[in-house]
C-alpha cells in the first residue's frame, strides 16, 4: 500500500510574460521625437502625419508636438467601407 496518494503533473500552471500593449499617449498629450504612442499587434491603429511604424507595428513620434487621434474611412475594393482609427503628431 502506498503511504501517499500519487501526485499527477499539472499542465496548466505556466503563464506567459506580459507584453504591455496599448495606447501610451492619448489625444492632446505632448510628445517628443521617438516617444512610443501605441504598442499593438498588427495595425489596428493606422499611422498618420509625423508617425513612424516599428517592425512590431509600434507607432512612435517622428517630431515633437501634440498627439491627435481621429477616424478615417477605409473602402475595400468590393465597396464595403469601415472606420479605422489614425494617430498623428501636430
Amino acid at each position: 500500500m502506498a503511504h501517499r496518494k500519487a501526485g499527477g503533473t499539472a499542465k496548466n500552471l505556466k503563464d506567459s510574460n506580459p507584453k504591455y500593449l496599448g495606447t501610451k499617449l492619448h489625444d492632446g498629450q505632448k510628445t517628443k521625437t521617438g516617444f512610443v504612442i501605441v504598442r499593438q499587434r498588427g495595425t489596428k491603429i493606422l499611422p498618420g502625419k509625423n508617425i513612424g511604424v516599428g517592425k512590431d507595428h509600434t507607432l512612435f513620434a517622428l517630431k515633437d508636438g501634440v498627439v491627435k487621434f481621429d477616424e478615417v474611412r477605409k473602402t475595400h475594393y468590393t465597396g464595403k467601407a469601415w472606420k479605422r482609427k489614425r494617430v498623428s503628431v501636430i
